[in-house]
């Protein structure tokens, strides 16, 4: 087996518990491997804005992954490499949206906007990513900036069918997932967790059969696919469980550290 170099973690819903707490459980496995010479980082649906409590709890120094991987900021959240939406498809993407009735978002690199702040997934996200969002009337003006359109709703069945229905009207020009089962990302073209992964690669020299990655969710099987070995949590659904190479236990039971202790035990 190739000594294990790199480990990849989704955020929300792999190493924060539903209430987005970091557990002690999970900041000391991430010690554990920086003791053993392992790298770590993390990639999320997050905006930047979103990331940043996370850094000095786990003593991350690599690169990590805004926006579904499609903004590579530093430890200090200065961008490395940034992308966007292209403005006709962030307003086509709006569109949708629009006819679906859902709640809808749009981040830039450094603000959240809405249209709507009694919106009900409103205050999770202000607890999630520590932020408040700005309101606004018309997204127009901010289309040029959009790093990420979400659209959030609790009616889990509406948001799979408004998925599918955004992958054909954005085609390739964009990437549309569910990042949970109430939020849809639609995120700039060609970049996903997969590529970053890849970018991580390729920025220390190690080979994919030394990275291991975890998530919970569909916008992390792009980089289950790349990565030597991939732990689902035991909170994701069936279909993604099939895709990783192991399952661990829910993000509220430290199923991170448990494929964290899972993986240092293999070498």
């Amino acid at each position: 087996m190739t000594r294990i170099a790199l480990v990849v973690s989704d955020v929300d819903g792999t190493l924060l518990t539903k209430d987005k707490i970091l557990t002690d459980g999970a900041k000391s496995a991430v010690s554990a491997l920086h003791r053993a010479g392992i790298g770590f980082t993390i990639v999320s649906s997050r905006p930047t804005i979103g990331m940043g409590f996370l850094i000095e709890p786990l003593a991350i120094t690599l690169p990590i992954g805004a926006f579904n991987g499609s903004s590579i900021v530093d430890a200090e959240l200065k961008p490395i490499e940034q992308h966007l939406i292209a403005p006709a498809v962030a307003r086509r993407s709006l569109g949708l949206l629009n006819q679906f009735g859902v709640d809808i978002w749009l981040f830039t690199n450094d603000r959240w906007y809405t249209r709507n702040p009694d919106g009900e997934y409103v205050p999770h996200e202000q607890l999630a990513i520590k932020h408040d969002p700005t309101i606004i009337a018309d997204f127009t003006p901010h289309l040029a900036g959009a790093c990420k359109i979400v659209g959030a709703s609790s009616d889990a069945a509406l948001l799979a069918r408004c998925e599918a229905a955004m992958q054909q009207a954005v085609g390739r020009e964009a990437t549309a997932v569910r990042s949970q089962t109430y939020y849809l990302d639609v995120t700039p073209a060609g970049h996903d967790k997969g590529t970053f992964v890849d970018a991580m690669a390729k920025r220390l020299g190690i080979s994919m059969d030394a990275i291991v990655t975890i998530g919970d969710m569909q916008n992390d099987l792009a980089m289950f696919a790349r990565s030597g070995v991939s732990f689902a949590m035991g909170n994701a659904t069936d279909d993604v469980k099939k895709r990783a190479t192991h399952v661990t236990d829910t993000n509220e039971h430290d199923g991170f550290a448990r494929a964290i202790e899972a993986l240092l035990k293999l070498g």
